[in-house]
C-alpha cells in the first residue's frame, strides 16, 4: 500500500520531470511531512506523478548528495535520520556559519533587509500564536535567513542552508512546549532589534545564547530521530 504522504505530492507540471519531482520530494522532506527513516518507493512516486521511474531515481540521487535521502543496501531509498549527537554537531556547524554570515550581514544590510526581517518575524509570530509546530520550524529558518542573506555571500549562505536542511526532517521544534517556543521567540525579537540597530557585537552575543538554548533542546531529544512526535 502506498505511503499516505505520497498524497501530498501535487500532480501535473510543466518542464523537466526530474526538476519537478526533485522539488516536490525535497519540499515534503524539509517540511517534516515524511519522517526520518521512512522508505521512498520509486514506483509509488512515479505512479503518483504519472512519470517514469528514471526522473524519480535521478531526483533521489540528488537528494542523497544533499544528505536528505539514504540508499539502502537492497537498493531502496529512505529519508535520512540522524542521531542526537549528529544533530548536536549540525547545530554547531550552523552556529559557526551563521556567525560569519551575520557579521558581514550587519555591515551590508539595507532598509529592504530590515523590512524582510520584520516580515519574517511577524510570520513566525503568527505560527507560534497558532501553535503550528511545523510552521514554527519553517518560520524560524525564514527569520534567520532574512538576516544572513544580507551578507551577500552566496556560497556561505548556501552552505549554511545545506547544514540547516539536514536538521529539518527530525523537526526538533516539535518537542517544544508553548513556553519553550515563546522563550526562543523572545530571543528572535532581541536579535531582530540588534540587527536593525546594526549592533554587531550585540547580535553575535544573542546568536550565541540562542544556539546554546537550541543545544539544550537537542540534548533532551530521543536518541533516535525516527521517534519524532507528529
Amino acid at each position: 500500500m502506498p505511503a499516505l504522504w505520497l498524497g501530498l505530492l501535487a500532480t501535473g507540471f510543466e518542464g523537466s520531470a526530474r526538476a519537478a519531482v526533485l522539488a516536490r520530494l525535497r519540499s515534503v522532506i524539509l517540511a517534516g511531512l515524511v519522517p526520518p527513516g521512512a522508505p521512498i518507493n520509486v514506483d509509488d512516486v512515479a505512479d503518483r506523478l504519472l512519470i517514469s521511474r528514471v526522473p524519480v531515481r535521478e531526483a533521489l540521487r540528488t537528494l542523497i548528495t544533499e544528505g536528505l535521502v539514504e540508499h539502502e543496501e537492497r537498493g531502496g531509498f529512505s529519508v535520512c535520520h540522524v542521531t542526537r549527537d549528529e544533530l548536536s554537531e549540525l547545530y554547531t556547524v550552523r552556529e559557526a556559519l551563521e556567525r560569519a554570515a551575520l557579521r558581514a550581514a550587519v555591515e551590508r544590510a539595507t532598509a529592504d533587509d530590515d523590512a524582510a526581517v520584520r516580515r519574517a518575524y511577524d510570520d513566525l509570530t503568527s505560527s507560534i500564536d497558532a501553535h503550528d509546530g511545523r510552521g514554527h520550524q519553517r518560520g524560524s529558518k525564514a527569520f534567520h535567513f532574512a538576516m544572513v542573506r544580507a551578507c551577500g555571500m552566496r556560497r556561505l549562505v548556501g552552505t549554511l542552508e545545506q547544514a540547516w536542511n539536514l536538521t529539518l526532517p527530525a523537526q526538533p521544534m516539535a518537542y517544544l512546549s508553548p513556553r519553550g517556543r515563546r522563550a526562543l521567540h523572545e530571543e528572535h525579537r532581541a536579535m531582530a532589534e540588534a540587527f536593525a540597530a546594526r549592533d554587531t557585537d550585540g547580535l553575535l552575543t544573542l546568536s550565541a545564547l540562542h544556539y546554546r538554548r537550541n543545544q539544550h533542546i537537542v540534548r533532551d531529544l530521543p536518541e533516535d530521530s525516527r521517534l519524532r512526535p507528529d
